[in-house]
This record gives C-alpha cells, structure tokens and sequence, in this order.
C-alpha cells in the first residue's frame, strides 16, 4: 500500500509514528494527540514545508504506526523507540558526557559514594551533577559529619557475628563506627543514613532545625559531650548552607528549565530548588535533525531529565512545553523570585551554548568562527556558486519621500566590516519610489565599484518583495553584472526569500544559521538608514531655520553646522564664542532671530 493510503486510514486517536525508507531503516519517530492530522502535515505540497522536512519527506517509503491510550503514553513510548532505534532525523541528545552520581547504596549498613555508572539496582541515586567538584563536596561533608563506613564488606548478621572481618583504621581514627564489629545497631546506623538523605534531598535547612533541637535538648540534659558533637554537625551544615545560592524562603521545591536555540542545536539547563536552595544544575545538548517547534523541543528536554530524576510538583518553564504531565504544576512566571530564577537558568544556557561553540571553533580550525559557519551554511541552503564570504545588503529610508537615502551594509566573513558601510543620498528620484531608489542605489554602488576596479560581492541582499528585487536585478543587468553576482531579496513579514525570476518564495528553518545571517544583515541595513536618514532630515530642519535668520547665506549655514553639528549647539553657545567664529554682525543677527540675550556690540 502507498504511503499516502496509509496515511489516510491512519485513525485520529493518540500514538506514535515511525517513518521508514527504502531499507526499512526507521529514519523518524513522532507522537501525536492525533496520529492522523499530525502525519498529513508532512505530506503537503513541498512549498510549504521547510527544507529539512522536504529531505526527511523525500527519503519516507513506508509507515508503521502504534495507538496508545494518553498523549503522555504516546510521549514516554517516543521516548523509549529514539532511544533505541536512534533514527537519523530526530532530535538526539548530542552531549555524551557521562555525569557523577552520589549512590546511596541499599544494603545493610549502607554506603554513601560518588559513581559515574547508574544501576538500577534498587538503591537510591542522586544527581546527576554537572561538577564532579560539587557532588564530592556533598560526600566530603556527609563524611566528616556521619562516620559511616566505606568499606565494601558484605555485613550481613551471619558476617558480623562470626567476628572474621577486622575493624580498619578508620575506626581507630573515629571516621566509622565498625559495624563490622558490632560496634553500632543497625537501628543507631539507619538514623544517620536518614540525615543523610535530608542533606542528598536537600532538605539541609529542615536537618538543621532538628540538629539544633537535638543539640538543646542534651545541652539542657547537661550532656555536654553529646551537646558539643551536636553543635559541630550544626556548624558544618551552616557552613554548607551558606554557600549554596539561596532563593527565597518562599521558594521551596521546584524544579526550572530552559532552553536556547542556535541553528541546528538546542542548549537546555536544568535547575533544582529544594528547600530554598540551588541544589543541582545541568546543561545538554541536543542536534534537531528537522525543525522541531521549540515547544517540541523543550518538552523532549523535560523527558530527559526526567527519565534520570523523580520530578518536582512544581516546574517553571519560558513558554509551555509539549509535554503531557499528569499531576504537575507546570507555569510560565510573570515577576517575582521564580521569574530571577527562570533568567538565572537562561545565563546558564547562554554560558553552556558559548562553551560548546567556543569547542567546536578549536575542533575545526576551517570553520573559524559563527559567522564563518553561518556563511557556509548560507551557500549550501541558497545552493550559491560561490561562497558569500562579502555580502553587501540595501535597505532605502524615506518619510512621505522626504530627505530620501539609500543604506549599504556589508559583512565579510560573516561579521559586519562598518569601514565599508555607504549612505547614498538620492538624486534622482522625486517622491517616495521605493523601486526607482533601489535603481539608483544599485547602480551607483556597482557602477564605481567597477570603475575603480574594487572586489565585487558574491551576494547581494535587498530588503523589500517582489518590486525592489525587480529593479535591483534590472540594475544589475544594465550594468552587465547579473551573472557576475547572485542576488536575494527578504521581505520581512514572513521572512520570505525572493530570487530573481523565481515565482515561488523561499522559506528557511526558522532556526537556521543562514537565515539568522541574512535578518542580522537585513536588521543592520535597516539600522544604519535610519540613523543617517533621521541625521539628514534634522540637518536640513536646522539648516531651513538658520536660513530663515538675515546675513546668514549658504555657505555661513554649512561653515556654521560643520563647526558645531546642531542649531541647539550653536544657541547654547556663549555670545563671544559665537561672536569670535562668525563676526558680530552675524552673531547678533542670529540671537535677535531666535529671541536671545546677549552683549551685543
């Protein structure tokens, strides 16, 4: 059966999806609330679907599907085929660093100790952690406040009793209590492993409220000895709860997420709040093979974090993921201590994102830097024959056709080169004729660039539709430079690409590096022409006023701006100053115009 057949006979109930090519390879998993609606999106006509999913679409041969009974059931069953099938058009976890683990291991006597390996073998893990540093603080602190032990002896009743297993040297220097010797009840044992569950959990400030109460009560029992060993594990707890980053009091347990988005790559961090206190942090990475909504994208975060920890009630998001969780809060805050909390995150996936370009730059020394990979990544996406590595863009600046100018920015190597930068003031246009501007922009740039014998750009950007592409191409054509130089248009209000005498518009993943280069072109064009334009047309203001004054001619005018760039510079002036600069006469012309008092001569 055609995969369009199976398509239509999908049925409209939750599930997953698999997408299959000529092999049999499964090249793309999905869930969908309804498998049918969400599986015909992908079969539109081509247009309308972006590049990467027009790839992904071209390679489907077959379809497999599986109903479920929830969207959360339709997420975890995703969740699990990525996993194992790993199908080349998903998102992948691209970060496969491994992150220690504090293990608190279930056998009698347990044992407290950092791992890098997570085995689901009944005993309780925590983290994972993002610093190896942090996580053996935690021990370092469990162990110089419990004396439990660190041996890996099987201390079962029979091994106990039968007096075979020595006491080490820990005991003798007080760091464990010997329960290899029978020196501590299981019972004695089991309560320090529960302080040490609170500190794991970050229940710290809970413990130490019951370390304190305890420390009062054998104080008060003039048990000065135990009071003392009371106030020491207190004094140590303090000095770790004053150095994690605290909240708020009113901020308990939640836990935070947030995600950036460069390209072809997400970069997540996760942050946990238990008891008003940064407990854990994590970053990952992960490559999208398509475009995915973000909201796609977060939630796959969320899952992955929450296939290695039990989650919070509580969790605060950027904007609300795709993501089906029964029984949770899940909020995006407006104000307040969670929304410092929520930006907090962001920085850190801001830092973690520059780490891992910052990594990638020194792996491939050809791709030197951002810009470098977003130009690469420019030619292939507008399958240019050259590579863009000197752009120029335009972008015409004109209010009601008044004080017209035309913009050029240009970028080599994907950076902004501002030397380079050229405002044209239009003369030969009469009214607000975006078209016609673009004409004498194009031709006037080109025209000297040629006869001056400089470098000419591989590709030329105009910001605008269908019209200023036209008159640009047109241009170009008069100057016989159409086939010297590739040319783009991008119209800003669905980010459309338009190329000369093609009908159909273009459109890019909205994530994609070209793209981001082409609007950061486009945004400084637009920048740059209407700083220049607004300092012409106040210019020309000041100028008609100044002419306005009797004595004052044209070249006074531009002796008199050129000196001091402003009419309100010039007013603000001392009368001598002004006096000395353009004689007296002038000087008390121009003050009884504009109403002023001076010691006129």
């Amino acid at each position: 059966m055609d995969v369009r057949e199976k398509v239509r006979i999908l049925p409209g109930e939750p599930g997953v999806y698999r997408f299959l090519d000529s092999s049999g390879r499964i090249i793309y998993i999905g869930k969908a609330k309804n498998l049918k609606k969400r599986v015909s999106q992908y079969f539109q006509p081509p247009e309308r679907l972006n590049v990467k999913t027009r790839v992904l679409v071209s390679k489907i041969a077959d379809l497999e599907h599986t109903v479920v009974e929830s969207e959360e059931d339709a997420f975890l069953l995703e969740n699990n085929l990525i996993k194992q099938y790993k199908p080349k058009y998903n998102i992948l976890l691209k970060d496969d660093k491994t992150y220690p683990w504090i293990c608190l291991k279930r056998e009698p006597f347990p044992r407290v100790f950092i791992t890098r390996r997570l085995v689901r073998d009944g005993s309780a893990w925590y983290g994972p952690y993002s610093s190896s540093l942090h996580a053996k603080n935690l021990v370092d602190l469990i162990h110089s406040i419990y004396p439990l032990r660190t041996c890996k002896y099987s201390l079962t009743p029979e091994n106990i009793a039968s007096g075979k297993i020595r006491p080490c040297l820990n005991m003798h220097i007080k760091k464990c209590m010997a329960p290899c010797a029978g020196l501590i009840s299981a019972e004695e044992y089991n309560a320090m492993i529960e302080d040490v569950e609170r500190i794991l959990k970050g229940k710290t400030g809970e413990l130490m409220r019951s370390v304190k109460a305890k420390m009062k009560s054998a104080a008060a029992n003039l048990e000065f000895e135990e009071a003392q060993r009371y106030k020491e594990q207190y004094q140590s707890l303090e000095n770790h709860y004053s150095k994690s980053l605290i909240v708020s009091p009113e901020v308990r347990d939640l836990d935070l997420f947030s995600i950036l988005f460069e390209g072809s790559f997400a970069f997540g961090n996760f942050l946990r709040v238990n008891d008003g206190c940064i407990t854990s942090s994590l970053n990952m990475e992960f490559k999208l093979a398509i475009e995915e909504p973000e909201e796609e994208v977060l939630g796959r975060f969320i899952m992955e974090i929450y296939q290695i920890v039990e989650p919070n009630r509580e969790i605060v998001v950027p904007f609300m993921p795709s993501l089906p969780l029964a029984d949770k809060n899940i909020h995006v805050p407006l104000r307040g201590d969670k929304l410092s909390l929520l930006e907090l995150s962001k920085k850190n996936a801001a830092a973690f994102k520059f780490q891992r370009l910052k990594q990638e730059e020194i792996k491939d020394p050809e791709a030197e830097s951002s810009g470098m990979r977003m130009v690469n990544a420019l030619q292939k996406a507008l399958n240019l024959k050259e590579l863009p590595v000197h752009i120029e863009c335009f972008d015409n600046s004109n209010i009601q056709g008044t004080n017209p100018v035309g913009a050029c920015v240009v970028f080599k190597r994907g950076k902004p080169s501002k030397r380079d930068y050229r405002i044209f003031n239009i003369k030969s246009v009469v009214g607000p004729n975006d078209y016609a501007t673009m004409y004498e922009v194009i031709t006037r740039r080109y025209s000297r660039l040629v006869a001056e014998g400089e470098p000419l750009p591989q590709l030329i950007l105009v910001d605008g539709g269908r019209g200023q592409i036209t008159y640009a191409h047109a241009a170009l054509q008069d100057l016989n430079l159409a086939d010297k130089i590739e040319l783009a248009g991008l119209a800003e209000r669905l980010e459309e690409i338009i190329l000369p005498g093609d009908p159909v518009s273009y459109f890019m993943d909205k994530n994609s590096p070209a793209l981001k280069l082409l609007m950061q072109l486009r945004d400084e064009a637009h920048r740059f022409g209407i700083t220049r334009h607004r300092d012409r047309r106040s210019k020309e203001q000041t100028l008609s006023r100044l002419s306005q004054v009797p004595g004052v001619g044209p070249a006074r005018e531009e002796k008199l701006i050129r000196e001091f760039k402003s009419l309100k510079r010039i007013l603000d002036l001392p009368y001598e100053k002004l006096a000395d600069f353009i004689g007296n006469k002038v000087a008390d012309a121009i003050w009884t115009h504009f109403g002023k008092k001076g010691n006129f001569n």
